[in-house]
């Protein structure tokens, strides 16, 4: 038995992969692209392990993901692979669209062919986990009641507009093929291994080299965090118990303000680095243009999932966002490898023209 993860040598794709091989024996056969947030040096502890092969390849291209089916005849799908960061969908909205709903397309359909040639035992047990994002539900009001699964989609941003159309996909081949799929929509991750172009890893390195904070518009945008360990345990509940053409909110139940978060940043770094010049840190923050079409706020209700898989997250927003920011200073030779080149271009072109 193996199960195929799409996306593992991305962020939660990462910490997914290193938390199932961490949790049991079962093999993992990792398809990823490796764009410039897929590094495989996030799997370097893992590089001799025999239960973890690597394959490069793009879903999006027609052969890929039927030849990795054919050839591993994996159990379950773990579908992670996806263009995630909103400010780079603004940029240039063409990507999300080919990797995100082409892509879910083209896997959807290997997944549908691979299904109906399985025996009656083995189809019974194959699974389809889509895991999708809050942002599918657009912003909410300071008064709105948290999103539930039934709340209606509304996405605000190209990214959030193609892993809508991606996660209507997956529903429709359910419901028309009767697919095993599941869907996910967790809140934003943070956690090891996150590309430094989000929030929270982007102020860890900026303030950790004494460099500015800058925080969109007002700082007041909300949204729930996530610690990545506690999403992957969560994952693995509904791999394992959820129901088929179903809908789980994962959330952290920890809505924050930006600039709050930022904060809680700025006082682990005084912290954890004493003696740098540059404390305190919240000296660094800057407040800049917002970007457009900015969501005020995000949150998922979990009633759902703690109801029938009994999940609920570990972490506190303290206690993950410490062990976050210990990482990233721990990992000097990892951030110095990713923040080369055209990450800085891509700083250049989303932050230099909004100071």
């Amino acid at each position: 038995m193996t199960i195929l993860v799409t996306g593992g040598a991305g962020f939660i794709g990462t910490n997914f992969v290193l938390d199932w091989l961490k949790a049991g024996d079962e093999p993992v056969v990792n398809l990823d692209k490796l764009t410039y947030a897929g590094n495989l040096r996030n799997l370097q502890s893992i590089a001799n392990d025999t239960r973890h092969s690597f394959v490069q390849g793009d879903i999006a291209e027609p052969d890929t993901v039927p030849s990795v089916l054919s050839e591993h005849c994996p159990r379950a799908i773990v579908h992670f692979a996806a263009e995630t960061h909103v400010d780079r969908s603004i940029h240039g909205p063409q990507n999300f669209i080919q990797t995100n709903v082409v892509g879910t397309f083209r896997l959807l359909e290997a997944a549908l062919h691979y299904w109906r040639s399985l025996e009656d035992a083995q189809k019974n047990d194959f699974r389809v986990l889509n895991v999708s994002t809050d942002e599918v539900f657009g912003s909410l009001s300071p008064d709105d009641a948290p999103a539930t699964e039934e709340n209606r989609y509304a996405p605000n941003s190209p990214y959030s507009a193609s892993k809508a159309a991606a996660d209507h996909l997956v529903r429709s081949y359910f419901h028309t093929y009767g697919l095993p799929v599941i869907t996910t929509l967790c809140s934003n991750n943070y956690g090891p291994y996150q590309f430094p172009e989000k929030l929270i890893p982007l102020m860890t390195v900026n303030g950790s080299r004494g460099q500015a904070l800058p925080i969109y518009g007002d700082g007041k945008n909300i949204r729930d965090w996530l610690y990545v360990a506690d999403h992957c345990t969560a994952l693995r509940s509904v791999l394992d118990r959820g129901r088929p053409g179903e809908v789980y909110n994962i959330a952290g139940n920890c809505e924050m303000t930006n600039v709050d978060v930022v904060t809680q940043i700025c006082s682990q770094l005084d912290d954890l680095s004493s003696g740098n010049a540059v404390e305190p840190r919240r000296d660094l923050i800057e407040f800049v243009s917002d970007r457009p079409g900015h969501d005020r706020r995000y949150a998922l209700a979990t009633a759902k999932i703690e109801r029938e898989l009994g999940w609920q997250p570990q972490e506190t927003f303290a206690t993950g966002i410490r062990k976050t920011v210990k990482w990233y200073l721990d990992n000097q030779a990892w951030l110095d490898e990713v923040t080369s080149g055209q990450y800085r271009q891509w700083l250049d072109l989303n932050y230099a023209k909004r100071a």
